[in-house]
């Protein structure tokens, strides 16, 4: 790329500079001519003016000393009959001495041989009394066109030259970056989803630069929340199995007891588990269900079914309670996966009876799961640390993901006894602030 762009820039300034210099070099060449021949028109009629009495009173001419531009040339003084009388010259009247001496016009000029030749005529009267011939080698004249061509192409090769410099510098600035946002790329693409792309000063390639950045930040975000949801869906997942795993266990202890009525609740607990998987299928999509009227009856009656499955194991018990809670407005499938997540850490790090009380708390519907187990103090249940050291943080952030993306909160609203209480927008607080 860099010698395509430097090739370029060459020739452009060659095709510049021809195009410049072709008509200027055929001006300068027209220049010298013109000049050449102002100068030998003013030496000879310098001549004429001064030998103009010597030859009509007949004596032999002198040709006098000239100076400046007129002294660059051969002056020659012939008399009306065309033969040279002084100076320099061919000895017999040439074409442009007779041309002088029959013309009307002031002067005849024309090339001849290796010679520019100009001759003007001396007039007495109506009389010619005699013709000035002055002339310069061609050569001269070739030299000063020769010389002023070199000049010019002299500079052209340095405007070229100029060129080829400042293309090579121009293009190592353009390319530079360009190689390093390939480079980027060639990280991003074996997986260094850090990769930035340089910024250059030069604004189209600052564009590609920060949509490469965007990229970057994008793929990485949603390779961080593939991960995030694998860590997710692996704990909401052993809920449901849990509990299925410690019927069928069960079922195995109490052979006498009748088959049909485990084989029912493995059922149920399997449709939990698909009902479980197509949530975190919608949420890792992030196609969650439209907000809509929560069928709360229904909800804990599904609640009451997944928490009796995961106590019973334990000879715990599930208390459900109901003290006239408004209507929401939330996904059914979202607010479920909150309700399991405060379940399961409830049999999985609670004890005692676990109770789950929808109520009023003003412009939001609370729903409160609580249980009997120890104090947990100044814990922070939501924190990173308490995911890495208890092993159920993550399901609890999940949880307030869930709740923070239906408009609501999940919060714990009381250590002691171990409370936490989800709040959800109702339906008239949605009419006011949330028009949508």
């Amino acid at each position: 790329m860099r010698r395509r762009i430097v090739t370029l820039t060459v020739l452009a300034a060659l095709l510049a500079t021809g195009l410049f210099a072709l008509p200027l070099g055929i001006a300068a060449m027209q220049y010298y001519r013109e000049d050449t021949t102002s100068d030998l028109e003013r030496a000879a009629d310098s001549v004429a003016l001064q030998v103009s009495e010597e030859l009509s009173s007949g004596r032999r001419p002198v040709v006098p000393q000239l100076t400046g531009d007129e002294a660059a040339g051969d002056v020659g003084i012939y008399s009306p009959d065309g033969w040279l009388l002084a100076g320099h010259g061919p000895t017999k009247a040439d074409d442009v001495v007779r041309g002088a001496s029959a013309a009307t016009t002031d002067m005849v000029t024309a090339s001849i041989g290796n010679e520019q030749a100009l001759a003007v005529p001396v007039v007495s009267g109506s009389r010619t009394i005699g013709v000035i011939r002055a002339s310069i080698p061609l050569s001269q004249l070739y030299t000063r066109i020769g010389l002023t061509w070199l000049a010019m192409a002299g500079i052209a090769l340095a405007a070229v030259a100029v060129s080829w410099l400042t293309a090579r510098r121009f293009t190592t600035r353009l390319v530079r970056p360009l190689e390093d946002l390939a480079a980027a790329a060639e990280r991003l693409g074996e997986g260094d989803f850090t990769a930035r792309g340089p910024r250059a000063g030069i604004a189209e390639i600052d564009q590609v630069g920060e949509a490469l950045d965007v990229t970057a930040a994008r793929i990485g975000d949603t390779l961080d929340r593939e991960r995030a949801f694998s860590a997710e869906a692996s704990h909401q997942l052993r809920t449901p199995l849990t509990g299925l795993r410690l019927q069928l266990e069960a079922a195995l202890e109490s052979p006498g007891q009748d088959p049909h009525a485990a084989i029912r609740a493995g059922i149920l607990s399997a449709d939990r588990l698909e009902r479980t998987i197509e949530d975190l299928l919608a949420l890792a999509r992030q196609r969650r269900a439209p907000r809509a009227p929560l069928d709360l009856d229904a909800l804990l009656v599904e609640v009451r079914q997944s928490g009796e499955a995961l106590l019973a194991p334990q000879r715990r018990t599930l208390r459900i309670t109901m003290e006239e809670p408004p209507s929401a407005r939330a996904a059914s499938a979202a607010v479920r996966q909150v309700l399991g997540v405060l379940l399961d850490n409830a049999a999985t790090h609670g004890r005692g009876t676990v109770t789950v009380l929808a109520r009023d708390a003003g412009d939001a519907l609370a729903i409160d799961v609580s249980d009997e187990g120890p104090d947990l103090g100044e814990t922070d249940p939501f924190s990173v640390a308490r995911a890495e050291s208890a092993g159920h943080g993550i399901g609890l952030r999940l949880a307030r993901s869930l709740a923070e993306a239906e408009g609501g909160r999940l919060r714990l609203s009381r250590p002691n006894p171990p409370t936490f209480t989800l709040l959800l927008p109702t339906t008239d607080g949605m009419n006011h602030h949330d028009p949508a």
